[in-house]
């Protein structure tokens, strides 16, 4: 049993309804929007690496038990210029894009210099993030897409660099109870520094309909620890109190990357993992919107996916998905994605890895600082004033977390994962509670399942009082998929969507309640 990644996939843009199979609860109402690649070969070029497909959504309205699907391919300047070319003609992190032999010097010579200060992609095919209350395609880059939560239409190019003088900025966002967004980027030598910013943006609608991004205003920044080589990251923590960001040592290498072209070798060839440097772990106090005093660092990690953050008696808690390498990101090269399956497959497995890290550093050299009882993380003070934080590992072999938002930078005890053991393609989904350890899982047997999203009931009190979703892809394309409905306490089924469409291998997803329901994410 093996997903066809490089398998090129149909939009379907007209409302589909599907068939239920259970009884979908009745106040589980609004709209699953859901984002990755669908797309991966033009006329006689083809993508290298699966990030790098064209971006693909699909929506899962719920209404009165009753649920429709649709799909849309993101028409941002990156597809309809591919489309027209019919060709690869821009170039992604793992694909790097040459002129046709056949167009004439100026054209190429116009190609060198776009990607010498390279112009990035708006080919925005990682999530689904909402600013204002406008919703949004991101990826990684400068450029967002706006887009028609009904009816999936691509809408205004939003560029960051317009109002921020941020080039990168993560996939995930924050928000507050406010609906105010929380978002990270970097400026890459910026007046001669390269720094991370992050910044919020004002929920509600601005009154002269402009951009919510036209609000945006810088929260703090932190200086990279060197200058041309800044760190990956993919996204950040939240409490209360706290921004919390780990400065791996995954870094890029933006001398590389301005020459990548001329060398023919992609951006993403210029992105390496240095297991001799530490991993530097950041705390930004929200109120004074300055880092904390104390230094806290661990080993050298990669970190795609942070789980949650909280405060607890004078400490603040991590969870991240964490591995020893960024092999993952090496896996998803479309020609090794067949191979991955097989019993000489060497995978980077990962670990849920809880940090602690003291507000306070009293304490004598060589003392555990970490007070909790809960945990055997330990943050131990050095003579150099410093924190090394050792992780406790809550549990392994998953990913792509999810928690009760409503519970977001609080203490909390579930979180809904993709089992991951022994490839980065998962068929079971996981309920996994911190603090017994317990997991429940749920296997979809001849399918594979995307990330689960968990939905509060209306009113709910308890955390796990709600419904989880995820959608399933059919190993045998011809039956169609279905969106899964688990009852989050029990994980139990309580109902499947079928709908004969050859569901495409997504990334992430925002869900958006109907207006008339509570409001949740």
């Amino acid at each position: 049993m093996q997903y066809d990644y490089s398998k090129n996939k149909d939009e379907h843009p007209e409302p589909i309804k599907a068939e239920v199979k259970g009884l979908i609860p009745e106040w589980l109402q609004g709209t699953l929007i859901r984002n990755g690649p669908g797309l991966f070969s033009l006329g006689e070029t083809k993508y290298n690496h699966w990030f790098d497909g064209m971006a693909l959504l699909h929506s899962f309205t719920f209404r009165k038990g009753e649920v429709t699907y649709r799909s849309k391919y993101l028409r941002g300047d990156t597809y309809n210029s591919n489309m027209q070319a019919n060709r690869i003609v821009v170039s992604e992190m793992g694909t790097m894009a040459y002129p046709d032999p056949c167009k004439n010097i100026f054209s190429k010579v116009i190609t060198f210099l776009s990607h010498t200060i390279p112009d990035f992609t708006d080919n925005c095919a990682n999530n689904i993030i909402k600013y204002g209350n406008d919703y949004h395609a991101t990826s990684e880059t400068n450029y967002i897409r706006k887009i028609d939560p009904v009816t999936l239409e691509t809408q205004d190019k939003v560029d960051y660099l317009k109002y921020l003088p941020v080039s990168i900025v993560a996939s995930h966002t924050h928000y507050d109870k406010e609906g105010n967004s929380y978002s990270m980027g970097t400026c890459i030598a910026e007046k001669g520094k390269s720094k991370y910013m992050l910044f919020k943006v004002p929920g509600g609608s601005r009154p002269d309909g402009s951009p919510p991004l036209k609000s945006a205003e810088a929260v703090c920044t932190l200086p990279c620890r060197s200058l041309l080589t800044p760190s990956y990251y993919h996204s950040f923590g939240m409490t209360d109190n706290y921004f919390v960001f780990i400065e791996q040592p995954l870094k890029l290498d933006i001398l590389r990357m301005a020459t990548a072209y001329l060398r023919r070798v992609s951006w993403a060839s210029c992105m390496k993992f240095h297991p001799e440097d530490s991993t530097l772990i950041h705390l930004i106090d929200r109120k004074t919107k300055k880092e904390v005093g104390i230094k806290f660092y661990t080993g050298a990690m990669a970190v795609y996916h942070q789980v949650n953050a909280f405060e607890d008696d004078g400490h603040v808690v991590f969870d991240v998905i964490c591995y020893d390498d960024n092999s993952l990101y090496e896996m998803f090269y479309l020609d090794k994605l067949n191979e991955q399956m097989g019993a000489n497959t060497v995978y980077c497995k990962p670990k849920c890895k809880r940090f602690v890290m003291p507000l306070s550093d009293m304490g004598e050299t060589g003392e555990n600082l970490v007070k909790l009882k809960y945990t055997t993380a330990s943050a131990v003070k050095e003579k150099d004033g410093k924190i090394l934080c050792q992780g406790e590992v809550l549990c392994d072999g998953t990913e792509l977390p999810r928690i009760n938002y409503n519970f977001n930078g609080k203490k909390y005890r579930y979180s809904y994962m993709c089992r991951v053991d022994i490839s980065p393609v998962a068929n079971t989904i996981v309920k996994f509670d911190a603090e017994t350890k317990q997991q429940i899982e749920w296997t979809g047997g001849d399918g594979f399942a995307s990330e689960p999203v968990f939905i509060p009931r209306p009113g709910a009190t308890d955390e796990d009082d709600g419904v989880v979703l995820t959608s399933i892809i059919n190993a045998k394309p011809v039956q169609g998929g279905f969106l899964l409905v688990l009852d989050a306490k029990s994980f139990k089924e309580i109902a499947r969507a079928c709908i004969d469409v050859d569901f495409h291998m997504d990334m992430h997803g925002y869900f958006i309640p109907d207006s008339s329901s509570s409001s949740y994410l």
